[in-house]
């Protein structure tokens, strides 16, 4: 029986009752929407911590101000009688000096240092708005990795086929690490292993690379790692354009860590706790500038990543400023030393390795292929490791590992220098006809 079988009486009942379903779908979709706001402003709450002053950027941001004993740092479970250490007890010693005086680098800025400082005995955090968590695919996902998981498509086999015509060293297969090749993220960078890391350190070329999608990110760094491929951890720092992350494509100074592959752990900056600051003057996820330009002047950021062989805190040091140390009671393997150190870039999107998908266009350094070099390309500077020898030296054996060669590409150029110069990067598939 249709609708046209039932009487007058019929048919009002009826549309009562559908009116009275979409009204319901009406009411459930906001109490959802409500409740949505409600857990958003609660994470706000968490992540932003009361300030002694605001400064707004011009660039939009709102740096607060936060006493340095009540940094996000102190909520991790581990830290909770952690004693903040303003100096580490044991400071290597560097060419860092001798190295400022024969580079090319030029001068950068933090945008919101232009519109104010903060005082001695606080640090300067970046204010989480509520768009930023609304942008996020969860709450709990907001300013995190997706893990580190490895591939098992035959895409996967071909960007493995070609990475081994590359410079790619095998003495990663005698350690079952082989390939990095991953799910959803490229790689370009120097390698060096062999040795128990206690230190590293370069000088980062800064650029404003083309990121195609609003979930994909794409890096200029140094890593840190120790353990296995799909579980490591891991303690980075350099410079990112992350719009999922910042709201921008601007680029930005970032760290990170990970006790396990970004599975469970890790995020970048103060989005987590974990990182425990003392610079009162740098901000992390803050926007730098000015960027490099193609056959123009170029920047760079010192970064160095050293552990306090006393503590096993593993610092960070930006332009010779200590900006703040990972406690040793984060990690495992890492309270030991560094097992691998990266130098170069990195790509994520959820494009890369994806059968019949195309290859994002996001690119990687200043979108130039690595063979063009200085002034094209983004490049590392004055490379360096520490060992427990505590001598401070370039690496006695580096390699240039990548991914997807013809998406991305790294390259140690090393003849008629004395200073060894690795460069890395490229355009993805943006008028890249070899990138799948």
């Amino acid at each position: 029986m249709g609708i046209y079988d039932l009487g007058w009486k019929g048919k009002i009942c009826l549309l009562v009752l559908l009116a009275f379903a979409a009204s319901s779908n009406g009411v459930d979709e906001k109490i959802k929407s409500k409740e949505k706001f409600l857990e958003v402003d609660m994470k706000l709450k968490l992540l932003n911590k009361p300030s002694l002053k605001s400064i707004q950027s011009e660039d939009g941001d709102i740096i607060d101000c936060v006493d340095i004993y009540q940094q996000p740092a102190l909520d991790h479970p581990a830290l909770r009688n952690h004693i903040i250490q303003m100096e580490p007890s044991f400071y290597p010693k560097t060419e860092w000096t001798m190295m400022k005086k024969n580079s090319s680098m030029q001068t950068i800025s933090h945008i919101w240092q232009k519109n104010g400082s903060c005082p001695e005995g606080t640090i300067p955090i970046r204010r989480i708005r509520k768009q930023d968590l609304l942008r996020a695919t969860s709450l709990e996902n907001y300013g995190r990795k997706s893990p580190y998981i490895t591939h098992s498509s035959n895409r996967s086999t071909e960007r493995q086929e070609s990475t081994n015509n590359t410079h790619n060293f095998e003495h990663l297969n005698q350690n079952g690490i082989s390939n990095f090749l991953y799910v959803n993220r490229s790689a370009a960078f120097l390698i060096t292993q062999g040795y128990s890391y206690i230190g590293a350190k370069g000088e980062i070329n800064v650029w404003n690379p083309y990121v195609e999608g609003q979930d994909e990110y794409t890096t200029g760094q140094i890593w840190l790692v120790n353990g296995p491929r799909t579980g490591f951890e891991s303690v980075e720092s350099g410079w990112m354009v992350n719009p999922s992350v910042y709201g921008d494509t601007q680029t930005r100074f970032f760290i990170y860590w990970t006790v396990d592959g970004s599975h469970k752990t890790g995020c970048f900056d103060l989005i987590c706790t974990g990182f425990v600051q003392i610079n009162h003057e740098i901000a992390l996820g803050t926007a730098i500038e000015p960027v490099s330009s193609e056959d123009g002047p170029q920047y760079e950021i010192p970064i160095f990543i050293f552990m306090d062989v006393n503590t096993s805190d593993w610092w960070l040091a930006l332009e010779e400023k200590l900006v703040g140390y990972w406690p040793a009671s984060l990690f495992g393997r890492l309270r030991h030393s560094a097992a691998i150190v990266q130098f170069g870039g990195e790509v994520y999107s959820t494009t890369i390795g994806k059968e019949g998908v195309p290859h994002t266009a996001t690119a990687m350094g200043s979108g130039e292929d690595a063979q063009y070099m200085f002034g094209s390309a983004a490049y590392i500077n004055h490379i360096r490791i520490i060992d427990y020898s505590r001598t401070e030296r370039y690496p006695e054996w580096v390699y240039p590992y990548m991914d997807e060669p013809y998406c991305y590409s790294a390259y140690n150029y090393v003849q008629y220098i004395k200073e060894p110069e690795f460069y890395f990067g490229g355009r993805g598939r943006f008028r890249n006809p070899y990138c799948p």
